[in-house]
Parts: C-alpha cells; sequence; structure tokens
C-alpha cells in the first residue's frame, strides 16, 4: 500500500465543469452513495486500486462506518469491528477521495449527474450505489411516538434516551438486532414478540435456542472496558429533511448504556404479530382486557398498549420495531430504467453493475441476478455489506483499466460471525439447510452453555455448519463444505470430542 495512506492535509484536486443552471458542477471517476459499510468499503478500495483518481463519497449521516480490527477467521471469514468516525479520518487514509455530507434527491443516468438535497450537482465516470436499506416498520404502527426502530446511529441515540425511564418495552422482530437488544438492555421488562415458534429463527435452529433460552433470564454482567467513544456535537438546521444514515455494524450497543429504571426480566410470545397500537383511552373505550405478567404488581397505566394476535393486551413504555429492512432504492429511481427485485433492491450482475450504464451497487440495496454458488445466499448483513463494497469497487477500477476480473472468491461460500447473548456465532453455508427441501442429515454435538456444533450433511458431505461457543473448527468446516469431501467413513465421529478434526483434516 503507498505511504501517502499515512500523509493528511493533502490537497485534493477537483475537476470544475462549466456551470449548469447556476450550481458549479464537479467531476469525479468514481462516486460512491452511502456512508455505511458498504459504501465506506468501497470508497477505500477504489483508492487503493486508483489512487490517482478522483473519489466522491457521498453521506446523509454526518458520520461514516469504517472496518477496524480485522481478524482473519477463514479464507472467506473476517472478524472485525465497525467504528463510526468523522470524515476526515476517511481523506487523511484515502487523500483522493473527497466526502460530501448530503443526500441524493435525484440521479439522472443518461447524463451521468447526481442531484442532491443541497442543490449540488456531480458528474460521475462509474457510480456505485451503497444507499442500504430502510426498517419495515410494524405497519399498524403509522406515525406513532411510541414506536421506534433501530437501524443507524441516530436511531439507537432515540434509543437510549427513551430507555433512561422506561420500565418495560415490547421488542418486536426476530432477527439479529431484536436478539441483540433483548441480550444488551438492562433494569428492563421485556416483552419479546416474535412471529416463529422459536427465537433468532433467521440465524439458528430450534435446538440452539433451546441453548440460548436460559440466557433471556440473565442479568447482562456490564464488562469494564475503557471508554474510546468520541463525541460529536451536530448543527442540524430546521427543517431538514431526515434522511437515513448508515447501517449499525456487528458491535452497535458497545459502550451504549441501556439500561431501563425497573429490574430485567424477558417474556417471549411466539407465533405472533402486533394486531393493533392502542393508547390508554382506547383500551378503556374498547373494553380490553389488559394482560399482566407474574412480576406485575398491581394495575399500572401504560403510554401505549400492544394488542397481539394471540388475544394478549400488553402495556409499555414504548415499542421497539425490528422486523426487517427494505432496500433503500427510490431516490433513484424516477426517470431510470433500472431492474428491481420483487423486494425493491437493484438487480446487479456479477460484476456488480445494475441495468443503467457504469452504474454498480453493493450492499443491501442490491440483489445478485447472477447463477450463484450453491453454499452462497445473500441475508443483508454487514458482513455482505464489506464483502461487496470490496468487490464492486475492483468491478469498477477494472471497467476503466480495462483489467480482467473474476468472481470474488467470498460468493462461494456463505459465512457470518457474530455474537448471540455474549457468545460467538459463525455461520458457513447452508447452514439451517437452505434450498435443501429437509433432504439432509444433521449432526450435533452439545455442551450445556459452553457449545452448540451444528454440520449440516447430505450424502455424507458437508453443506453448512453453525458453531455457538469458542469450537475453532470455522476453518477445518469451512475447507470441508469447499472441497465436498465424502466424510461417510467417519460418521458421527466427525464430532467426537476425543477426535481433534482440527488437525485430522489440516
Amino acid at each position: 500500500m503507498s505511504s501517502s495512506l499515512l500523509e493528511p492535509n493533502i490537497q485534493i484536486k477537483k475537476r470544475k465543469m462549466s456551470n449548469v443552471e447556476g450550481h458549479e458542477m464537479k467531476e469525479y471517476t468514481y462516486i460512491v452513495v452511502g456512508g455505511g459499510i458498504a459504501g465506506v468499503t468501497c470508497a477505500e478500495h477504489l483508492y487503493i486500486l486508483d489512487p490517482e483518481a478522483q473519489t466522491l463519497l457521498l453521506t446523509a449521516s454526518y458520520l461514516i462506518k469504517s472496518v477496524t480490527n480485522v481478524l482473519p477467521l477463514t479464507k472467506t471469514l473476517d472478524a472485525f469491528n465497525v467504528e463510526e468516525q468523522p470524515p476526515e479520518d476517511l481523506v487523511s487514509r484515502c487523500p483522493s477521495v473527497t466526502v460530501e455530507q448530503d443526500a441524493v434527491v435525484r440521479l439522472e443516468a443518461k447524463n451521468k449527474v447526481i442531484h442532491t438535497n443541497s442543490g449540488k450537482k456531480f458528474k460521475y465516470e462509474k457510480l456505485c450505489i451503497c444507499s442500504g436499506a430502510k426498517p419495515k416498520v410494524i405497519p399498524v404502527a403509522g406515525n406513532n411516538p411510541y414506536v421506534l426502530w433501530i437501524r443507524d446511529t441516530e436511531s439507537v441515540s432515540q434509543f437510549q434516551e427513551r430507555m433512561l425511564n422506561a420500565k418495560r418495552i415490547i421488542i418486536v422482530g426476530n432477527g439479529g438486532i431484536a436478539t441483540e437488544m433483548v441480550y444488551e438492555v438492562t433494569g428492563v421488562e421485556v416483552i419479546w414478540a416474535i412471529k416463529d415458534k422459536y427465537m433468532t429463527a433467521n440465524f439458528i435452529d430450534p435446538g440452539a435456542a433451546e441453548f440460548f433460552r436460559p440466557e433471556l433470564g440473565k442479568e447482562k454482567v456490564k464488562k469494564a472496558l475503557p471508554v474510546k467513544r468520541r463525541k460529536y456535537t451536530v448543527d442540524k438546521a430546521s427543517g431538514d429533511v431526515p434522511f437515513m444514515g448508515g447501517a449499525l455494524g456487528p458491535d452497535w450497543h458497545e459502550k451504549l448504556e441501556l439500561k431501563g429504571d425497573n429490574t430485567h426480566r424477558v417474556i417471549l410470545e411466539t407465533e405472533v404479530e402486533v394486531s393493533c397500537i392502542l393508547s390508554s383511552e382506547e383500551v378503556k373505550k374498547l373494553g380490553k382486557r389488559v394482560s399482566t405478567t407474574r412480576f406485575e404488581e398491581g394495575s399500572a397505566e401504560w403510554p401505549v398498549y400492544v394488542e397481539l394476535t394471540n388475544g394478549k393486551v400488553y402495556g409499555c413504555s414504548f415499542i421497539v420495531s425490528a422486523t426487517g429492512v427494505t432496500p433503500n432504492s427510490k431516490d433513484f429511481l424516477a426517470g431510470n430504467n433500472f431492474s428491481l427485485s420483487s423486494e425493491g433492491g437493484f438487480l446487479v450482475d456479477d460484476k456488480m453493475q445494475t441495468t443503467e450504464s457504469d452504474i454498480y451497487a453493493a450492499g443491501d440495496v442490491c440483489t445478485p441476478n447472477w447463477e450463484i454458488s450453491r453454499h452462497w445466499f445473500q441475508m443483508r448483513l454487514w458482513t455482505q455489506a464489506r464483502q461487496m463494497g470490496s468487490y464492486a469497487a475492483k468491478c469498477m477500477w477494472s471497467s476503466i483499466s480495462g483489467e480482467e476480473m473474476y468472481m470474488d472468491f467470498c460468493f462461494e461460500l456463505f459465512c457470518h460471525a457474530t455474537k448471540f447473548f455474549g457468545k460467538k456465532v459463525i455461520l458457513l453455508g447452508l447452514f439451517n439447510g437452505q434450498g435443501l427441501d429437509s433432504k439432509y442429515d444433521i449432526l450435533l454435538r452439545y455442551s450445556e452453555g459452553v457449545e452448540y456444533i451444528k454440520c449440516v450433511m447430505v450424502e455424507g458431505r458437508m453443506q453448512g455448519a453453525l458453531m455457538i461457543g469458542e469450537t475453532d473448527l470455522e476453518e477445518t468446516f469451512e475447507n470441508l463444505i469447499l472441497n465436498q469431501m465424502d466424510l461417510s467413513e467417519f460418521g458421527e465421529d466427525l464430532l467426537n470430542p476425543d477426535i481433534d478434526i482440527e488437525d485430522y483434516f489440516d
């Protein structure tokens, strides 16, 4: 890597075009839209590949998300942290990258021009849209002030503020953020409403859910860590349109005080959805019978009530909607000819190109439209956002430089590293038997409170794996999935704790 990565305060030169409709239009070789993990990774890698080219990163948020402390776990999987940083940090590392805090309001794909909320215009040679996704809010929520969602830094700040005086919250959703939140909040009673039969169903199986279930009743023990988080003051002009910031990273809850004004307890309501949201007056007028928990003393009056499809009505301090996301593509569609997936993501080919010339997309806002590998699929996770952002940068550079570019190896195997309830979780390949139509066998090793290891097998060959705890088996299992070795002769001994399979297959 060039030593110029470490040189701060380098003057950045931009090519200027003639005024158009009273606004000076600046031209860049590359423009990346989005200050989240995919966008920042794309901008960083464009600098590494093409350090002389002028790159613009447009971000609606006042902070950007940078990947730090990368720890390789396998050939395809890294563990990493995501830090909020001011744009100046990125510019000091990548001097030919300019960062503008602004939001896109219109794209002229034919003329290769972007219009922003502040009235500026930018022209590009290659554009990468990394605008992420927006939360799916509970359908019956409307604009209810007691319903919050968690997606970006600003929404977390609102959540943290509401937690100060909260006694009970209702969390609706069963994905990664909902699971992390149930574990991270303290000093509050939690009603966790999920539509599935068991918790965290997008990531784990019923057996792993039972492995984690004892953690629901525990008060989280906070570790004494040095606080390195910087404080920023933001001057938000009145009347500004609230634009979505970059998606949270894997450690969004670190160093946040998420403590309420009550004793921590979790009540899990399964196979339910929110039927309606009611005020205290509406509950009385409709004669609704309010459900109580076994911990509740007397009949408290709550600012908001939730009626679930099982007929129960719970009062709470506020509601958190964590029911998934939809691609944030609408600001780029008017007057253009993008092809979209059924959920609204930009369809991209195996070079991350959309159906509009010289426009690429990466991260949550895109949907792969190529023949994907047998053991890979999209889940719109921060791991994939980073991988796609890096690969999109390579594809943009190769298009300009004329260099041949091959599909990145990371798309051969689905992989994700995270933590649930404080325990390391590794997902590889078809970890829940995705697409196998239940025609598979499972090998399982389970030690209560210590580890949970599941291998998905088809005719003696490993197709996926789920590992909870410090198993150190991820590299071995990755190799076994990729090389499709016939393991029939080992049978159940593959997970025999007395056999060191890590050494055996290395």
